[in-house]
């Protein structure tokens, strides 16, 4: 009996939506495609990090690591941030030094080198023809000093401030100053009455427009000397905060790895914790001297020059007035609470009164004899000063002008030999307290000398001990 042959093609394979052959399991079905698979999500960077960082604390070694790179940045930065403050409060405390200390200064300067002028040129007038050559120097000298002051001035003051505006409007009025008294001068040695018409008009630009514009000027100077003060004394609390933590930091490591393998003292973090001690150290001793020192400067040298200038100042304003009063001979009159009094006798008592008040005060301050002589001497100057100027003032009020004039501007026993007293006194006691507050501040700059500089050393050195400590450390697991 014949067989049919038999088929050697495979059987075919139930496809989707075909009849499963005997003995073979039907594919199932797929669904049909209708857009691309979407892709599957990846990690962020950070997020990865963040992994590793948590996979690293999980060992020794990771564990180490972390710790002297957080050491090595607190070390680091507690540098950088004493490098930081103490170069700006070295630099404000320069700036206090040679900067607006000298500026405040050179404006009592202006202010007085032009009081002195105005002074200078009422008592050339008195003389008449005979002013003396003294006399001329003197308001030739005051005058000189006056602008160089406001061109030095000018050179410091910031571009488009009100300091800026103020000098500009003192080199105006100067020079119209200047022409006035001239042509007061010039009238005078002629005989004509007009000339007193001027040395009035010219006293009254000085004390109306002048001088408070110099004062002006002065009151901005204070105003950056305090404001530089203030930058130079602060304590640096972010570098003294970022020092204790990093102490702290460097003890907690060490006291860590004597747990851990019953060493005492792990070499590298030693040297780490003594370079970032000496660092903090140096910042605290260094900047509680410098502000002692600047504090010291401020208290026994600005606050006795400021009342030294003033008390100046006020000897300069009464001197003129006194001038004045001669000058004008009753011309100008004011009325007080329905009294009517010589203008210029008024405002000379008043500046007196200021006088009086400044010496009393610089006595209180002046903490050393060579303070304190000088505005003594001044003190009893002044009162012998009024007593020759009430002689003067019965002679004047009596009609005789000239008993009156050599009483003020004559060659012996006259009020300009007391003023004369009172200004060389007070100039002493202004050097004295000078040189106190140069000493006091410079010494206070001179305690952060070199901090900066150290700081950013020993914080480098710091750095490197606390990473060779760990390094140490992770050697052993090598």
């Amino acid at each position: 009996m014949t067989h049919p042959p038999k088929s050697t093609a495979a059987p075919p394979v139930a496809g989707p939506g075909l009849p499963a052959a005997p003995g073979i399991p039907a594919q199932p079905s797929r669904p049909a495609r209708t857009g691309s698979p979407a892709p599957s999500a990846r990690r962020t960077a950070f997020a990865e990090g963040v992994d590793r960082l948590r996979d690293a604390t999980t060992t020794e070694p990771g564990r180490l690591r972390i710790i002297g790179a957080v050491l090595a940045l607190l070390v680091v930065a507690f540098g950088a941030a004493t490098a930081w403050q103490a170069s700006e409060r070295a630099a404000a405390a320069d700036d206090v030094l040679h900067r607006s200390q000298p500026l405040s200064s050179g404006a009592a300067d202006i202010y007085r080198s032009l009081a002195d002028a105005n002074t200078a040129a009422s008592s050339g007038f008195l003389a008449g023809g005979q002013e003396t050559a003294a006399s001329r120097d003197r308001y030739e000298k005051d005058i000189r000093t006056a602008a160089a002051g406001l061109v030095t001035a000018a050179a410091n003051a910031e571009p488009g401030s009100a300091s800026e505006t103020t000098i500009a409007r003192l080199n105006t009025l100067l020079p119209e100053y200047k022409g006035l008294i001239e042509r007061a001068r010039t009238y005078n040695r002629q005989g004509y009455p007009v000339g007193g018409a001027y040395l009035r008009y010219a006293n009254e630009k000085m004390q109306k427009e002048m001088l408070p514009a110099a004062e002006d000027l002065y009151t901005k100077e204070n105003q950056r000397l305090a404001a530089d003060y203030g930058d130079a004394t602060p304590y640096p609390w972010v570098a003294i905060a970022l020092g204790v933590l990093s102490l702290a930091g460097l003890g907690w490591a060490q006291n860590r790895t004597y747990r851990r393998t019953n060493r005492v003292l792990n070499h590298g973090l030693v040297a780490a914790s003594a370079a970032t001690t000496v660092a903090l150290l140096w910042l605290v001793v260094g900047h509680a001297v410098a502000r002692s020192e600047l504090n010291g400067s401020y208290d026994h040298g600005i606050r006795s020059l400021t009342v030294l200038h003033d008390a100046r100042i006020a000897s300069l304003k009464a001197r003129g007035n006194e001038n004045l009063s001669l000058v004008a001979r009753g011309a100008e009159t004011v009325t007080v609470d329905g009294q009517t009094y010589d203008a210029y006798y008024h405002d000379f008592d008043k500046d007196m009164t200021t006088l009086g008040t400044g010496l009393a005060r610089a006595a209180k301050l002046a903490d050393d004899q060579g303070g304190s002589t000088p505005v003594k001497a001044a003190e009893g100057n002044m009162a012998v000063w009024k007593q020759r100027h009430t002689a003067a003032r019965t002679e004047d009020e009596n009609g005789n002008f000239q008993q009156a004039l050599d009483k003020v501007i004559g060659a012996k026993g006259a009020t300009g030999e007391c003023f004369d007293s009172v200004d060389a006194n007070l100039a002493r006691a202004i050097d004295h307290e000078q040189a106190e507050f140069q000493r006091a501040a410079g010494d206070g700059r001179d305690a952060m000398a070199g901090l900066p500089v150290g700081a950013a050393v020993l914080a480098v050195l710091g750095a490197a001990g606390a990473l060779l400590g760990i390094g140490r450390r992770l050697s052993e697991y090598r």
